[in-house]
């Protein structure tokens, strides 16, 4: 494989400016080389020049999930403490060690004269991250901002838009924490009123979902915040037909994609949003602290920052970024997660965190004795790589402990008020080995209990 291709691909396209281009550790190309010489043993070309992604069918995509020649190279791109299983990527996810390097060498940079460094040099080139996360979401980029994270993008919107006291705000019991505290803060100053609704889980009927919220809506409702796949179980929601639905009475919908962006594929255009927020440091392995939040473009002037915005930048996406100073690192080594992300193919990398999901959830279904319940969608495009299950007889808090601090296994107990159980959210460096020692300590709990 000609190896200028190969890195001329992943940067996005030599037409690119210099100061867009990430710089790769040489150890980390060994390794996309690597599987992408299986690739080609395959067939298939890892990346294509002429996209800079892998654009290969959804069937090659499930043929390449189960390709441990193909995953083990990328599992090494990772500089990770293999003492520990991590199954909480869902939380934070660790970076490739190329992603970090850049990271290292911009804050070392940055600190030499940060005035300039950072300001001067570094900082301009959140133009070039902004371009292409629109582009792998598929808007404007000036309808793209760079957050900190899904929290500030969220809480954007949730503190930006205007309401008078008695409006109604409709969210689910199963949107994220933070989110569900944003607005009952503006309840309490404002006297806006939150009312949530709730659906079963696990739900393979979308139509379900639509419809428990098109009962929440009344006259006084004028937003309706969703999570496009929730942090809790993995369900994923019929963000379209929510949003179609919503607009058709006058509501307007914010989507919470923290879980959603990178891990598995689809575009603005395919969910029909007008606002959505996400963190880049889960799914697209990018840095701690980087996210998005989108706007559509007639929507900017309507919604303030949460900082005060600059003259002029009104109409301006660019206002949701005015935060202080800031570190330029985090946000550009964002081109470099996508340039990986790309690499390894968006459906591609779907199919395999499913894989993982479906080889410790079927085998707990299949051995532990009848007493398993996955609350995640299985075999069915409402689930994702996300798990979630509960085991009859065993407290998924006590579970969760022994799992982790007898058996080093980092995973995340959950109880909600309508269920309870683990987390488990491997990612693409996770290997098989990792997946069958979990299994295995479980079925010993379900088996032998937690002595």
């Amino acid at each position: 494989m000609d190896r200028r291709l190969f890195v001329a691909a992943l940067a996005g396209t030599s037409a690119l400016p210099a100061l867009s281009a990430p710089r790769f550790a040489p150890g980390a190309i060994r390794r996309l080389l690597d599987a992408a010489d299986v690739a080609r043993s395959r067939g298939r070309a890892l990346v294509d020049p002429a996209t800079g992604g892998w654009q290969g069918s959804a069937e090659e995509a499930q043929r390449f999930a189960a390709d441990e020649e193909f995953w083990e190279p990328v599992q090494r791109a990772f500089d990770l403490d293999r003492t520990w299983i991590n199954l909480n990527n869902g939380g934070c996810s660790p970076a490739p060690t190329h992603v970090m390097a850049q990271l290292e060498r911009d804050l070392r940079y940055s600190n030499e004269l940060p005035v300039i460094h950072m300001w001067r040099d570094l900082e301009p080139r959140i133009e070039v991250v902004r371009r292409e996360l629109a582009r792998e979401f598929g808007c404007d980029p000036e309808e793209l901002a760079v957050t900190r994270n899904a929290s500030e993008a969220l809480l954007t919107l949730i503190h930006g838009i205007d309401l008078k006291p008695g409006d109604e705000v409709l969210l689910s019991n199963q949107n994220y924490g933070r989110m569900i505290n944003g607005w009952k803060q503006r309840a309490r100053r404002q006297g806006i009123v939150v009312k949530e609704i709730s659906f079963p889980v696990p739900c393979t009927t979308p139509q379900q979902i639509v419809d428990a919220f098109a009962a929440g809506i009344t006259p006084r409702t004028r937003v309706m915040e969703i999570t496009h796949i929730t942090n809790l179980t993995g369900q994923i929601l019929p963000v379209k037909e929510l949003v179609a639905m919503a607009r058709a009475r006058g509501v307007e919908t914010f989507v919470d994609g923290a879980h959603a962006f990178a891990q598995f594929p689809f575009t603005r255009d395919e969910l029909g949003c007008d606002y959505y927020g996400t963190s880049l440091h889960k799914w697209l392995l990018a840095p701690i602290g980087t996210g998005f939040l989108y706007v559509r473009r007639d929507r900017i002037p309507r919604v303030w920052p949460l900082y005060a915005e600059n003259d002029g930048q009104a109409a301006d996406i660019r206002k949701y970024e005015e935060v202080g100073t800031h570190p330029a690192a985090n946000h550009n080594a964002v081109s470099v997660s996508l340039a990986f992300h790309r690499a390894l193919g968006a459906a591609r990398k779907s199919a395999r965190l499913v894989y993982l999901r479906d080889r410790w959830a079927k085998r707990l279904l299949a051995e532990g004795a009848g007493r398993v319940r996955v609350l995640t969608p299985l075999d069915s495009p409402w689930g994702g790589g996300l798990g979630f299950f509960d085991v009859d007889g065993l407290d998924p808090a006590k579970l969760g402990d022994w799992l982790y601090s007898k058996h080093r296994v980092v995973q995340t107990p959950i109880v909600h008020p309508e269920f309870k159980g683990i987390r488990v959210t491997p990612n693409v460096y996770t290997s098989l080995d990792e997946i069958d020692r979990f299994a295995e300590l479980v079925l010993t709990a379900i088996h032998k209990g937690l002595a």
